[in-house]
């Protein structure tokens, strides 16, 4: 579950969390960009730039993003950056009713690279990155006022790695990301077996699958397919995360 900050259950830590002496190696020739970040493979992230927006409460300074028409993706190399974090230590999940914030309601916490690694695990994380060329220099969580709520369309899907998916829906494309929370529901009779075709093994009266499997498994099916298939997605909107996936299949 992503970090959320209710603001009049948490308290604002102000000392001993100065950044390392690293963090400030970026010139003046260094951009800055706020979005929904997300593994791309070893050491890299991509995050595609959105529009931010301060908002207070209860003395804390939250984000709200909205998308940047033409906003292309951007891949960064974040294994030499400067990571801080919202939370008082690195080690933590959530904030447990204590963030560290700085004035501009970003991160304090000074972390290492291998921490936000971890935190890609559990999917989307909202930074704003400070970066040159194809390397981030800074990474800095934050919190938001509130994540997007989960909307959910029938498509297609296609392969982009074992944690990466194409929903094309409604004449769009969507690049969605998944971890070990998005469940991922078949229509054939093992977790294991391929993509559905033909006579399903169980749906229900809408096409859809009943068999609850792991995401390990939608990555094994749709490695395994090869090519677009059926699905009803439910997904996060601007944070591109997939929450729910379904088999479609025909009707027995």
């Amino acid at each position: 579950m992503r970090l959320l900050i209710h603001a009049t259950a948490v308290g604002l830590v102000l000392g001993g969390l100065a950044l390392p002496a690293h963090a400030a190696t970026a010139t003046a020739t260094a951009k800055s960009v706020y979005g929904y970040a997300w593994a791309d493979g070893k050491g890299a992230l991509r995050i595609v730039p959105m529009k931010p927006a301060k908002v207070r409460r209860g003395g804390n300074v939250l984000y709200k993003l909205t998308p940047v028409t033409g906003a292309k993706e951007l891949r960064l190399d974040y294994t030499r950056a400067a990571y801080s974090r919202v939370t008082t230590a690195c080690d933590l999940k959530e904030t447990e009713g204590r963030v560290a914030l700085d004035r501009d309601g970003l991160g304090r916490t000074a972390c290492k690279p291998a921490q936000l690694t971890t935190g890609f695990l559990e999917g989307a994380v909202p930074l704003r990155v400070e970066y040159e060329g194809g390397k981030a220099v800074k990474a800095q969580e934050f919190l938001l006022d509130a994540w997007p709520e989960p909307v959910t369309a029938r498509g297609s899907i296609t392969r982009i790695d074992d944690a990466t998916l194409l929903f094309s829906t409604g004449g769009k494309q969507i690049k969605l990301g998944y971890t070990y929370l998005t469940s991922f529901y078949r229509a054939t009779a093992r977790c294991g077996d391929r993509w559905v075709s033909g006579r399903a093994s169980g749906v229900d009266k809408r096409g859809l699958g009943k068999l609850p499997c792991e995401s390990t498994d939608l990555a094994k099916a749709l490695k395994g397919a090869g090519r677009a298939v059926q699905a009803q997605v439910s997904y996060t909107p601007d944070a591109n995360s997939a929450v729910e996936v379904w088999e479609v299949a025909r009707r027995p």
